[in-house]
């Protein structure tokens, strides 16, 4: 594992001379899930988690499809996502979600897909573990997933609960007037309050070069200070972790103060960068920097059996 030090990692791109970024960049469901599945079959191939990563390409196209299916979740009063922006809070909680029909009836219909899917035998007990859940449990998988306390023995069940609630978390999100949320805390989706997943220093016209966290739970995006500790927000011990002889595209950026670390993908590197699928497929940078005493602070409901 390689370290580099501070500013010496990504070049300076002149951000403080070019007109402040949009702070969010809500989420574009009708073509983020398909992204995200053609992202992971073109990683899949020859890689050490092939069959998972297949098994994640399918799952993300039953996703896509279900973003057309399934109907609109609920969202709060234009009045309540108001005083909820002018109180730092998140607009559209993610807990709200372990009793809105759309999760539920979401959930129905992936399990059905995903039934017709081949995949690992450990996949299929597990769908078939979620699939015999009656409404009561559904919910408590629900609740599990929305307060990232999924427990061990079951992991695997909760990936379909979690990759529901990954749906209609985004159709809701994406409803938002982008200009409402503010930010909330370190860490905390301004949208739905949900956790990050991965950070992104994007490669998008007149933005290029800015960096963005996405959630883990509604794919929503805000921006974030570079070298600047997304767990904790210090400035201090900020160094960047990367696995020897692999393209620097992907780096653990870890905190002395807090040790912990959330990744930073470089899409002005490489442009097919995807938070979610880039994520499980650089596992291996994961172990190594858990070995070395960083805790990861970024979550991937995809990620949660390693």
């Amino acid at each position: 594992m390689s370290e580099d030090q501070g500013f010496a990692t990504f070049e300076d791109v002149g951000i403080a001379e070019r007109d402040k970024p949009p702070f969010l960049r809500l989420p574009e469901p009708r073509s983020l899930f398909g992204l995200r599945a053609m992202r992971f079959e073109a990683l899949a191939s020859g890689h050490q988690l092939e069959p998972y990563l297949r098994f994640l390409a399918a799952l993300a196209r039953a996703q896509d499809r279900l973003v057309g299916e399934v109907d609109m979740p609920g969202l709060p009063s234009p009045g309540e996502q108001r005083r909820r922006a002018a109180n730092a809070m998140p607009l559209v909680p993610r807990e709200d979600l372990a009793e809105d029909k759309a999760a539920a009836d979401c959930f129905t219909r992936l399990i059905a897909l995903m039934d017709e899917v081949v995949m690992p035998e450990l996949a299929r007990e597990a769908l078939g573990r979620a699939k015999a859940a009656d409404e009561e449990g559904r919910r408590v998988m629900f609740a599990a997933v929305l307060s990232d306390a999924v427990p061990a023995e079951t992991v695997a069940d909760h990936i379909f609960a979690a990759a529901a609630l990954q749906v209609v978390a985004a159709r809701r999100t994406a409803g938002l007037d982008p200009l409402l949320p503010q930010p909330v805390a370190d860490g905390v989706c301004p949208c739905c309050g949900g956790p990050p997943v991965t950070s992104t220093i994007v490669a998008t016209i007149d933005i290029d070069g800015v960096r963005y966290i996405q959630c883990s739970l509604c794919a929503a995006q805000w921006n974030h200070v570079r070298v600047k500790c997304v767990s904790c927000g210090s400035t201090k011990g900020i160094n960047y972790q990367a696995i020897e002889g692999v393209a620097d595209t992907i780096k653990a950026e870890t905190c002395d103060e807090c040790r912990t670390y959330v990744k930073i993908l470089n899409q002005r590197k490489d442009a097919e960068l995807e938070a979610v699928a880039d994520d499980v497929a650089s596992l291996g940078l994961d172990i190594l920097v858990s070995e070395a005493g960083w805790r990861r602070a970024g979550v991937n409901p995809f990620l949660l059996g390693y």
